[in-house]
């Protein structure tokens, strides 16, 4: 028995305009496309169900590429810091934190972006021991490479002006040598390994949170790194798979593997590959650098605002190319975090070194580059997870950041799609918003929203319907996925994201007042206006 959808504008992403107005699903595949009344011609003995999609426009289930669930989920259920736009506005929000923290151990803030801030303002510990002088506090930043903390984390942590930078990250200290209570990259875990570890409870309810709210921005899927932070493997990973059912929750899970919890999951006796028709285990997660908000980012050459440093590599080459190693002994791709040149290059020579035997490796963020990388990158088996709304969240500090030359080769997803590249499109959830809409408009115009401007790098613009792809056709070809997802085709899952507007025809402001009707996930509603 199957059902029957109709009355609806469904772009099937195999070919730019193509479009039906009815698809027939049975066992949550599409089984035939047409018109409402052929398909009822067909089928008539075996549609069970009807949809009346009254005029609607139906895409390929949208799925990002790269997030991180649970801490999309704590962005919601913790202060979110990530929409402050002056230092005080920060203080105030901590000071009302702080008071209403009665029953609170830590005093912890998600997304704060100096960079938003008219004088870029990094409070110092001293500022946040006025505030909270008897409890530990922990504030990520935006890019979640960098954090703030007070002198009471500080003292837990035992970090003091003897203190040495732990390798691949900086304790940053004033003139005096002392700690200021800024933290980058892997100096945040001295502190994060005194927080008290999270409960179970805490992590099915953050993520169930988070589910909740991907589905109401239309996606019906997502490839998330989690698997590391909240108390290890097994503890993360039977959440996943309570609260994505498949019955009462529907939702397309694809979870990558940081390396440090790989021991964990062969203990468990999981391997890559399906898991449920809803939860997969993909590629070993690596990082090779920061971020460049924080300077983290590794670059060939100094930071053109900040000569002092080219960012911080957060393994040495040999260590990175160890990694990459134990994959491959063990048959597995890997997904490296690259954001800066010099990090990309170590990347490119670490899988070059060792080619991958099976699946596709993935290589995330790629925000600078240039010709001679894309070169390389164009002769291995790799996926570029991109992501657009970095546009709209970076510049134009980030021209600050790299300088006038090396800009010109960056953030360049154009360029890395007219190379023959294929790119996925993400949020990096919770450091960008989730919603998808947000990250096709910024790639359509190169733009934050409510500016008013040809956009950053106009030339690098993508098309309305190279937007879409990304997160569509790009993000099953991710994972292997690209003959049964990311289209509307005879024998791919019946995942869709329905909107009220049509983004290829609608001008591209508009993308910002569409709203999504339904998410269907294999055939099934599961979230509606």
């Amino acid at each position: 028995m199957g059902t029957l959808w109709y009355n609806g504008t469904f772009f099937t992403m195999m070919a730019e305009g193509e479009s039906v107005s009815a698809v027939y699903v049975q066992d949550g595949q599409i089984h035939d496309l047409g018109t409402k009344e052929d398909l009822e011609n067909r089928y008539a003995h075996v549609i069970e169900e009807e949809h009346d999609l009254l005029g609607a426009y139906v895409y390929p289930g949208f799925v990002d590429s790269h997030l991180h669930i649970i801490g999309h989920g704590e962005k919601l259920i913790r202060l979110d810091l990530s929409e402050v736009k002056q230092a005080e506005e920060m203080r105030n929000l901590l000071v009302r934190k702080y008071k209403n923290s009665t029953n609170d151990r830590w005093i912890f803030g998600e997304g704060w972006n100096e960079n938003n801030f008219p004088d870029r303002k990094i409070f110092h510990r001293a500022e946040l021991d006025e505030i909270a002088p008897n409890k530990p506090m922990f504030l990520t930043r935006v890019c979640r490479h960098a954090a703030l903390v007070n002198t009471k984390a500080l003292e837990l942590a035992g970090i003091t002006r003897e203190t040495k930078d732990p390798i691949g990250g900086v304790i940053v200290r004033d003139n005096n040598g002392e700690p200021t209570g800024y933290l980058l990259d892997t100096a945040c875990d001295l502190v994060k390994e005194k927080i008290p570890d999270v409960t179970v409870n805490y992590i099915k309810h953050a993520l169930s949170v988070a589910v909740d709210d991907l589905l109401r921005v239309g996606l019906v899927g997502g490839h998330t790194e989690d698997l590391h932070y909240y108390g290890g493997f097994k503890q993360t990973f039977d959440q996943f798979l309570q609260v994505i059912d498949g019955k009462q929750m529907k939702f397309r899970a694809h979870l990558l593997v940081h390396h440090e919890a790989i021991a964990e999951m062969e203990e468990e006796n999981y391997d890559q590959g399906t898991i449920t028709p809803f939860i997969e285990l993909g590629a070993v997660k690596i990082f090779s650098d920061g971020a460049l908000g924080g300077r983290t980012a590794y670059l060939r050459s100094p930071y053109t605002d900040d000569p002092s440093t080219s960012g911080v590599a957060i393994h040495s080459e040999e260590s990175l190319q160890n990694l990459v190693k134990e994959a491959r002994e063990k048959n597995r791709a890997v997904a490296i975090h690259t954001i800066g040149d010099a990090a990309l290059d170590m990347a490119l020579t670490a899988i070059e070194r060792y080619p991958v035997t099976k699946g596709r490796d993935r290589l995330i963020h790629v925000q600078v580059v240039d010709e001679t990388l894309i070169e390389r990158m164009k002769n291995l088996s790799v996926i570029l997870d991109i992501q657009p709304r970095f546009v709209a969240s970076d510049f134009p500090w980030v021209m600050e950041r790299l300088g006038e030359e090396r800009i010109k080769q960056s953030f360049a997803w154009k360029t890395l799609l007219e190379s023959g590249l294929h790119c996925a499109g993400g949020s990096d959830a919770p450091i960008e918003p989730v919603d998808p809409l947000l990250g096709i408009h910024a790639a359509v115009t190169r733009t934050s929203v409510g500016q008013q401007h040809d956009g950053y790098m106009p030339e690098q613009k993508l098309s309305p319907y190279e937007a879409v792809q990304l997160f569509t056709t790009g993000s099953a070809y991710a994972i292997e996925k690209e003959d049964e997802r990311g289209k509307i085709a005879k024998g791919y899952v019946a995942d869709f994201t329905i909107l009220d507007q049509n983004l290829f025809t609608i001008a591209p402001e508009d993308i910002l007042t569409t709203n999504v009707v339904k998410t269907i996930v294999d055939n099934t509603v599961m979230y509606e206006k």
